[in-house]
């Protein structure tokens, strides 16, 4: 018997637990913005997905805070009307993790954990050279609620790292790519374990995995 729940009745922190921890795994968005003082900013949002390819857009939530203030990744898009969404692949998740910490405005996060930055082909956000995937962004649309802003970004361009891509056949390697997932908190999952649902094995096959 399942266990009925009026969100109604609930206040907003009950409501983002449930749904934070329910509605998992998601992907995690870390996103370069450039501030009016044109320092450099990066955070991790996992309030993020593709919406749509036609045009090519996708999604970022970003939360206002409490104060009345906004989070600076919020400013900077609202200002500018550019950023960078990368994708976080294993062996930079901590460092992805570390740029979610609090600091002033004048100081970038990039510098602070360790990332190095690539100038963009269309923004003046830069990317994240680490980073496997850097879509660049320009805002499309905003919404607003309450208690968030939600960003449509539509893409003007894709930067992957040299191989995941096979740019005649348009598939993608993803025996190569090993993003990471938000699970809740500070849990994180990995995507190497895989297995597909119209093969009777549980392991795809290399050229099922190749053409995606």
């Amino acid at each position: 018997m399942n266990t009925e729940i009026d969100f109604s009745k609930l206040n907003a922190h009950q409501r983002y637990k449930l749904m934070a921890s329910l509605i998992i795994p998601r992907p995690i968005a870390l996103v370069t913005s450039l501030g009016a003082n044109g320092v450099v900013n990066a955070a991790p949002f996992s309030m993020f997905n593709m919406i749509g390819e036609d045009p090519p857009i996708l999604m970022l939530s970003i939360n206002k805070l409490s104060d009345g203030h906004l989070k600076d990744t919020a400013a900077n898009i609202l200002l500018n009307k550019e950023f960078v969404v990368h994708m976080t692949d294993e062996p930079m998740a901590k460092k992805m993790h570390a740029c979610g910490e609090s600091l002033p405005n004048t100081v970038s996060e990039l510098e602070h954990v360790g990332l190095a930055s690539t100038p963009s082909q269309c923004v003046h956000p830069p990317r994240i050279l680490q980073a496997p995937v850097a879509f660049e962004c320009v805002l499309h649309e905003t919404l607003e609620t309450e208690s968030r802003y939600v960003f449509i970004g539509r893409v003007v361009w894709l930067s992957v790292k040299k191989g995941l891509v096979d740019t005649v056949k348009w598939y993608v390697n993803l025996k190569d790519y090993q993003p990471i997932a938000r699970f809740g908190a500070s849990f994180y999952i990995k995507t190497n374990e895989r297995f597909d649902l119209e093969q009777d094995n549980a392991a795809p096959s290399d050229n099922t995995i190749d053409q995606l």
